[in-house]
C-alpha cells in the first residue's frame, strides 16, 4: 500500500525538474538588456581635491525614478573628457544605475587640442605615463569619497540617490588600464594593489598587459568578476605595449569566477567610444556590459542566466568570441 504513494512521488519529483529544466531558458528568454527606462537629462559635477590641488570633472547621469541606484563609474581613454561614452552613460542609467564618466586631468583632452597635429602622436605618448596613472587611480577613490558625502548630506542634488555598497568600475583604454587597476590587478616588482574595496566588478574594455609584467603576475590573483572587451583589430600607434599579444593575455591570467571575454571581430579602437559611430559594435557592448552589470552588481538571477548560457550569442555575429569561467 505504500508503493503507490512513492510512485506518485517520483513521478512528481521528476515532473518538477522537468519544468525547472524548462524554466531556466525561458527565464533567460524573457531578460533583455536593451530595453531601458526613462533617464534625467545628464549634468555636469566637479569634484574639488584639494588635498592634490585638483579638480576632476564628472558628467552624470541618473535613472529618472528616485531611488538610490547601484553605481558605474567610467574612467575615459587618453585624450578624453567626460562628454565621451555618453552612449554608455544613457543606457546604464537607463538599467536603473547612476553612472559617473570621470575626466582626468594630466591625460584629458588638453593633452592634444590646440596642437600642431605633427606635436600630437608624443604629447599623447608622454601623457600615457606612470605619473598619470597613479593619478587617475586615485581620482577614483577621490570621487567615490565626495559621491558618499553627496549622498549623505541634504539638499544636495546627489542626496539619497546612491547606492554605495553596489559600485561597479568601467573604462576604455587608458581608463580601460585604471579600471584594471581599481579593480585588483598588481603591478611591480612588489605586486603593488590600488584596488577600491567599495569597487564589486570591473569592465574593461581594450584591456592591457603592464609592460614588464607576466599576465600571471599582474592578474593572477583578482578576484572580482571582470568583463573584458576588445576587437580583432584593437591596437593604438601611441602605446607600444598596446598590441593584440597584450590584450589577449588578461582573459587566461584571471582566476575563475565571474571572468568574461568579449572580442568583436573586426571592429577597431574606436569602436568602444562615440567619436566613431559604431552602431552594431555598440548594440553588442551594451547589451553584454549591460547583463554583466544586472547580474553582478544588481544581483539579477535572469541576467546571470542569460550571460552565462545562450543569450550573447543572439546578439552577437558568429565571428565574435565570448566565453567565461
Amino acid at each position: 500500500m505504500n508503493r503507490i504513494p512513492a510512485r506518485r512521488t517520483l513521478l512528481q519529483l521528476a515532473a518538477g525538474v522537468a519544468l525547472l529544466r524548462l524554466s531556466r531558458p525561458a527565464i533567460a528568454a524573457r531578460y533583455d538588456p536593451l530595453t531601458t527606462a526613462a533617464v534625467l537629462p545628464p549634468f555636469d559635477l566637479t569634484v574639488d581635491d584639494a588635498a592634490r590641488s585638483r579638480q576632476i570633472p564628472l558628467r552624470v547621469y541618473l535613472p529618472a525614478r528616485a531611488a538610490a541606484a547601484p553605481v558605474v563609474l567610467f574612467s575615459v581613454g587618453l585624450g578624453g573628457t567626460r562628454e565621451d561614452y555618453a552612449y554608455l552613460g544613457r543606457h546604464w542609467a537607463g538599467r536603473g544605475y547612476a553612472v559617473f564618466v570621470i575626466q582626468h586631468p594630466g591625460s584629458d583632452d588638453a593633452v592634444w587640442k590646440d596642437k600642431r597635429p605633427a606635436l600630437v602622436a608624443g604629447a599623447m605618448n608622454r601623457a600615457a605615463s606612470a605619473e598619470n596613472f597613479k593619478l587617475r587611480v586615485a581620482d577614483v577613490s577621490k570621487v567615490l569619497d565626495q559621491l558618499l558625502r553627496w549622498n549623505e548630506s541634504p539638499g544636495e542634488r546627489l542626496a539619497g540617490r546612491l547606492d554605495l555598497s553596489r559600485v561597479a568600475m568601467a573604462g576604455h583604454s587608458f581608463g580601460g588600464i585604471t579600471a584594471q587597476a581599481v579593480g585588483g590587478a598588481r603591478y611591480g616588482r612588489g605586486r603593488t594593489s590600488f584596488a577600491d574595496p567599495r569597487v564589486k566588478a570591473a569592465i574593461v574594455m581594450s584591456p592591457n598587459t603592464p609592460q614588464k609584467e607576466s599576465p600571471a603576475s599582474a592578474f593572477g590573483q583578482v578576484a572580482l568578476p571582470w568583463l573584458l572587451m576588445t576587437s580583432t583589430h584593437d591596437v593604438v600607434p601611441i602605446r607600444n605595449a598596446d598590441n593584440m599579444e597584450s590584450r589577449l593575455a588578461v582573459y587566461p591570467a584571471l582566476l575563475p569566477g565571474g571572468k568574461y571575454e568579449l572580442v568583436l571581430d573586426g571592429a577597431e579602437h574606436s569602436a568602444f567610444n562615440d567619436r566613431h559611430p559604431a552602431a552594431d559594435a555598440h548594440r553588442k557592448i551594451l547589451a553584454l556590459s549591460t547583463a554583466f552589470l544586472d547580474a553582478w552588481i544588481d544581483a539579477d538571477a535572469q541576467a546571470r542566466a542569460w550571460l552565462d548560457g545562450a543569450g550573447p550569442r543572439a546578439v552577437l555575429a558568429p565571428a565574435d568570441r565570448w566565453q567565461h569561467k
